[in-house]
């Protein structure tokens, strides 16, 4: 009686595994046919953002796009170039810098919880500057770049141009001056070179950060885009901006439905704006594959 099983087992083997391939190859095909199926779709995500552009960074490709030519000011987008570029100088992380009067904002007089006398590592003014906007952070990063803030800002301009980003000009490294602007299709360029900078993924989607410098009380950070604090969200880099002439911005690299995906808001209006859109934009994502499946089944 073994013996018979055991040879049933052999028989029916080659059969069950031909039935089995193509249920897996069903799934796969799905994932890679995201981006035609929504582009088919008949209905565009609703969004409030003045500025919206979706790029499927796979495909190179947008799937949906409003205004993203528009040269607008970006505010603390901007930090992700700054990022770049001391990056790029390979300056030593641990090296400390010290938080002065120079680092302070005297052209919006926005608020800051650093203090002058402050010292902390430039890895932590990095972490400080991406994770949560800090603009003295970013400042200080700028002041101590080899041949100061003027040289730090040059060459944010030519990573700019380098990167085939030719709507893109920037005045400071913090984002408070209106007069650092790009376009979405620009800055889907810089997304997808921030995305190959670990320590630019690290520090963007931290969801805090405690800074404990002997002298003054321990102040703990946050990150200003929750989202990253969302399990259902796959986010590689994330930037928020905002000064009242740019509005409520975020950019994103993301992966939606295994897809690597790139979402860029700008001038949302309204506190919430951005993340409510940039939730619209994942169910609209995730409504297009469903409405597929099932399409796909009853075919």
């Amino acid at each position: 009686m073994c013996k018979k099983l055991i040879m049933l087992v052999l028989l029916l083997a080659p059969a069950l595994a031909v039935q089995a391939a193509p249920s897996k190859a069903i799934t796969q095909k799905q994932v890679d046919d995201l981006t035609s199926t929504v582009l088919k779709y008949t209905s565009s995500p609703k969004l409030s953002s003045s500025i919206a552009l979706i790029y499927d960074e796979q495909e190179q490709r947008p799937l949906y796009s409003k205004n993203a030519n528009a040269v607008v000011p970006i505010a603390s987008i901007t930090k992700l170039m700054t990022a770049i570029v001391v990056l790029d100088a390979e300056l030593p992380l641990e090296e400390k810098i010290t938080i002065s009067v120079f680092d302070f904002d005297i052209l919006k007089g926005s608020h800051s919880r650093m203090r002058i006398g402050m010292t902390l590592t430039r890895g932590e003014l990095l972490n400080l500057a991406l994770m949560s906007s800090e603009n003295r952070a970013a400042a200080a990063l700028a002041r101590t770049y080899p041949g100061g803030t003027n040289a730090a800002v040059a060459m944010m301009n030519a990573k700019a141009l380098e990167l085939g980003m030719m709507k893109t000009h920037f005045n400071d490294a913090t984002g408070l001056n209106s007069g650092n602007t790009s376009t979405a299709q620009d800055l889907v360029k810089m997304l997808i070179a921030a995305q190959h900078y670990k320590l630019i993924h690290k520090y963007s989607t931290a969801a805090s950060h405690l800074v404990a410098v002997p002298g003054f009380p321990p102040l703990r950070f946050g990150n200003t885009n929750p989202l990253v604090k969302n399990a259902s969200w796959d986010i590689g880099v994330s930037k928020t901006g905002y000064i009242n002439e740019a509005g409520r911005c975020l950019v994103m690299h993301a992966h939606i439905m295994h897809r690597p995906v790139i979402i860029v808001l700008l001038d949302s209006q309204g506190k919430n704006t951005r993340v409510g859109d940039a939730n619209r934009i994942k169910k609209w994502m995730e409504s297009a594959a469903a409405t597929r499946g099932r399409n796909t089944r009853r075919g």
